[in-house]
């Protein structure tokens, strides 16, 4: 007898035997969350019901979960979840599980800030395999995955050129897909901050173009335009205690107190019957026993946020939501900051930001500024900062050394770049507390500060001190720290929980993960914790003599231009300051002076570019003390050509700065011009130190003065519309030749004869469109005689020949020659054969 056949088992359900919970926001509206319940359940997997969400006032019930959707991380179970290894998906997870019928990897699709590549799928086209490695790496450590091939998964293709197949495919489908520089992963890793791929997209992206430098354009920041999405309201469950020390009067707290209630909250007359803690300084026993109670700890600016947005939204999500230090931060006291090319909330941030360091925020730029903080280098205020040698730094600088309450170096390159084309105010607050900088800078592990109810009712808070807004009054800084009536009980006994974590009583049971914290922790003797503490304070005091020797010991050869020098002490705790030109830029961007300058010589500076001064060369200290006394005239010495209203040299030079600033038209004196104004101490007339050398002049073929005026007819662009290319190898390097040709509107690559090389095209209707066709149509190559050189010149003829374009290899005194003159030369002679 035959058996039965029997059905093979069909597979369990996608989601079966998992719970999901479902974080409900204004990014992850009822009608989105619905659908995605009805996907799950669809399924096998079970959802938590709605009444016992986040969004709710109530806690999750991590121990029964296994995944939480949410589009945001700033709901107050994130971080307990993370240490319970609960992962956290965006909504998106669960369709992409769905279509591949298997579950997608959790930690691609984690909504956390900080892997801010974590919906990108990379796939690298004809990069050399170290590049590729690199920007691979770089993007599974911010949370993306990388592709060998083209997928329908794939969001990026990092290309040099459009010429590699995987561009071709991705142009003749139409496909969906971005084509990017690798110079866009750079500049984000760089950041930690996604910016926007348009400026790096090819194939004609904006950061390769040489027009002239224009400011890039700020675009909206969503999380400064009110999209700190919240993620619970405000509910019965809510009791709120405040600091007595917020200083608002009694009709304010009356009306503060009726809004809370209206918003479902409750006010609570001890901090240990509350939920949620608002005070305005990190200091006090209240602000303590909150924050190691596992209190929701927050300013009454976060307060107002939640009332506004009817919604809860977490303190530590932006850095002017948590209470701030009395003081501020030590190492900012004396710091004078200003800012540029912010604009709207971005720049009202900043400056509250400022302010809570400690630091000063002045609205023009001074010389005796210590910091510009800029959205990007292009603006006049960035231009005078270089001058005067004020630190330049973007707004990461600032946030991260308020949110790690240390001093961060302005020599870190990611407080120093700034990327061609993008604007960095739209990715200003992104940065959020530390909540380990908090447990460790304003948590000491001090004896127990929880009261019991029959000693905390000896001295009642009376009602008129239950709720008190935040103000800006100076005189709040003398006020007592929160709580000062706390009495401390137990001292043998020691509070050692975490911030964060709750101390409710408990049923013994399982957990499925142990709750953070120090489990038997043995307290201190009381002298041990006294040397402690004399010891932090006495770290303290030293604090900025170390923050300042740090900061010494990082500079090129010491004291560098417009710093300290010897015999130039600082004041009690102040930091280095610049003296007061007379010669300060009076226009709207750069302040005049406002204490007394020592002489008014000049009505603006004069900016110089030097070049051949051979008295400075091998004298460091002569030369800083010789640009200190220039200063003070009202002489500015930059290393930019195109500031320069006057250029220095001995004598009709070939250089780097001479024939480079020749194309800014500058007036052209005379080395004797710095000699006799530092011999007579002030500031005499350039117009009688105007260089003059016939005989370099007979011998180089030109007339100095008649090229200067076809400068100024010229505009930067003499060579207008002309593609250069340039050996690497090439005498006097190809920075040299590359600041010169673009200087005067031409375009200057490398080349190395790689193979796959191509032509870059110039976009359609670009102003190169419009210049004569016989330029636009002839490329150029500076090169050498050598023989390595030679052999990659029938490279270059095959590779401009097969864009339909005349190849013209040529030496590098046509460019000098063309560049010193201000005409183009004819070409026979200098040419390559």
């Amino acid at each position: 007898m035959s058996k039965m056949e029997l059905d093979p088992p069909s597979p369990p359900p996608l989601f079966a035997q998992n719970k999901f919970a479902i974080v409900r926001s204004r990014a992850l509206p009822d009608e989105v969350a619905d659908k995605l319940s009805r996907t799950i359940k669809a399924h096998g997997g079970d959802v938590l019901p709605d009444d016992v969400n986040c969004n709710q006032g109530q806690s999750l019930p991590l121990k029964e979960l296994n995944y939480i959707v949410a589009s945001l991380v700033d709901f107050r179970d994130y971080a307990p979840a993370c240490e319970a290894f609960i992962p956290v998906v965006k909504p998106d997870w669960i369709y992409t599980s769905v279509s591949r019928n298997k579950l997608a990897n959790s930690r691609q699709h984690n909504p956390d800030p900080r892997l801010f590549l974590s919906d990108i799928v990379v796939c690298c086209a004809d990069l050399p395999e170290g590049d590729k490695d690199a920007i691979v790496g770089g993007v599974l450590a911010m949370g993306g995955t990388h592709s060998h091939k083209v997928t329908v998964m794939v969001t990026h293709i990092v290309a040099l050129t459009m010429d590699s197949d995987k561009c071709q495919v991705v142009e003749s489908k139409r496909l969906n897909i971005k084509i990017v520089l690798p110079h866009w992963f750079d500049d984000c890793l760089k950041l930690g901050r996604r910016i926007d791929e348009r400026p790096y997209l090819l194939p004609d992206p904006e950061i390769l173009r040489n027009n002239a430098p224009k400011a890039p354009m700020g675009m909206q920041n969503k999380d400064l335009a009110g999209t700190y999405t919240p993620d619970s309201m405000l509910s019965n469950a809510e009791a709120i205690a405040t600091s007595p020390h917020l200083g608002i009067g009694p009709h304010m707290r009356h009306s503060l107190e009726q809004v809370i209630l209206s918003s479902g909250g409750s006010i609570a007359q001890k901090v240990q019957q509350a939920d949620m803690y608002v005070g305005r300084y990190r200091d006090g026993d209240d602000y303590i026993r909150a924050s190691r109670g596992g209190k929701e700890v927050g300013n009454l600016a976060w307060l107002f946020h939640m009332i506004t947005n009817n919604a809860w939204v977490s303190p530590l999500k932006r850095l002017l939501h948590y209470p701030e230090a009395r003081d501020g931060l030590p190492a900012f006291k004396d710091f004078r900051i200003s800012l540029s090319n912010y604009s709207g909330e971005a720049r009202v941030y900043l400056e509250r930001l400022i302010l809570a360091t400690g630091a000063e925020c002045t609205k023009t730029l001074k010389q005796d500024n210590t910091h510009l903080i800029t959205a990007h280098n292009i603006s006049e205020k960035c231009q005078a900062a270089q001058d005067w040698g004020i630190h330049l730094v973007n707004h990461l600088w600032l946030e991260e050394s308020y949110a790690k309450w240390k001093l961060q170096s302005v020599s870190n390159s990611r407080y120093t770049h700034f990327p061609a084309r993008t604007n960095l105010g739209e990715v200003v607050g992104q940065t959020s507390i530390n909540r380990k900088v908090i447990e460790d800078r304003f948590l000491p592990e001090i004896e127990d500060v929880v009261m019991s109810d029959a000693e905390s009712d000896a001295e009642p808070i009376p009602a008129e001190n239950r709720i008190q807004a935040k103000v800006s009054n100076k005189t709040d800084a003398q006020n007592k720290p929160d709580g000062s009536n706390a009495k401390v009980l137990n001292p043998k006994v020691k509070d050692v929980r975490k911030l964060g974590h709750t101390d409710k009583p408990k049923t013994p049971v399982t957990p499925r993960y142990v709750a953070p914290g120090k489990e038997n922790a043995t307290p201190a003797t009381s002298g041990s914790r006294k040397s402690k503490e004399a010891a932090v304070a006495k770290l303290h005091d030293y604090a900025p003599d170390m923050a300042l020797y740090e900061k010494e010991k990082k500079r090129a050869g010491g004291v560098v231009y417009g710093g300290r020098r010897k015999g130039q002490e600082e004041g009690d705790g102040q930091s280095r300051k610049r003296s007061l030109d007379a010669g300060e830029t009076t226009d709207s961007t750069v302040d005049g002076a406002t204490r007394k300058p020592k002489k008014m010589r000049h009505s603006s500076p004069i900016h110089l570019l030097i070049s051949g001064f051979n008295k400075w060369v091998g004298h460091a200290r002569t030369e800083d003390e010789d640009k200190k006394r220039l200063r003070s005239l009202g002489i500015m010495i930059t290393q930019d050509p195109s500031r320069a209203s006057h250029l220095v040299a001995p004598n009709i030079l070939r250089t780097k700065k001479f024939v480079t600033a020749l194309a800014y038209s500058p007036v052209v004196i005379s080395t004797e011009f710095i000699e006799e104004c530092l011999a007579q101490e002030e500031l005499l007339d350039p117009e009688d130190f105007i260089l003059t050398d016939k005989a370099t002049e007979k011998k180089l073929h030109l007339n100095l003065k008649e090229s200067l005026e076809r400068a100024k007819k010229n505009h930067n662009q003499l060579l207008q519309s002309r593609t250069f290319y340039c050996m690497e190898n090439i005498h006097g390097g190809y920075e040299t030749y590359q600041a010169i040709i673009e200087a005067n509107g031409g375009k200057c690559l490398s080349y190395r004869g790689r193979p796959g090389t191509m032509m870059t095209s110039r976009r359609a209707g670009s102003d190169a469109s419009m210049a004569d066709e016989d330029a636009e149509a002839e490329v150029f190559l500076i090169s050498g005689t050598e023989p390595e050189n030679e052999r990659l010149w029938s490279k270059f003829r095959h590779m401009v020949e097969k864009s339909i374009k005349v190849p013209k290899i040529i030496q590098t005194d046509w460019v000098l020659e063309t560049a010193m003159s201000q005409e183009i030369k004819p070409i026979t002679r200098f040419q390559l054969h």
